[in-house]
């Protein structure tokens, strides 16, 4: 039997008014690529559409279980998002 990874992934855009605004996603998924053209094309969560994202951040994960377990954690780690902004902002510069 083949396993699938879980992602638990992080996903950053620059503001669609406000070019200065930063915003976050975070998720969880088995296939990154498909989940990434679905937030795109305005086919994923409703808070993603309307926008262009970029990959952030990723982590993987045996079981549906323990992605959905980090993804919790870390939509509730501002600090941590905040960075990856920050490394973002300086990308962008």
């Amino acid at each position: 039997m083949k396993t699938r990874l879980c992602f638990v992934y992080v996903i950053g855009t620059v503001g669609s008014k406000d070019k200065r605004k930063l915003n976050t996603y975070v998720g969880w998924t088995n296939d990154l690529e498909t989940r990434l053209i679905m937030h795109n094309t305005g086919k994923g969560a409703k808070y993603t559409r309307g926008r262009k994202w970029i990959i952030l951040y990723v982590e993987s994960y045996l079981t549906r279980g323990k992605a959905m377990s980090r993804e919790w954690q870390l939509k509730r780690d501002r600090k941590f998002r905040s960075r990856l902004l920050n490394n973002l902002k300086a990308y962008l510069k």
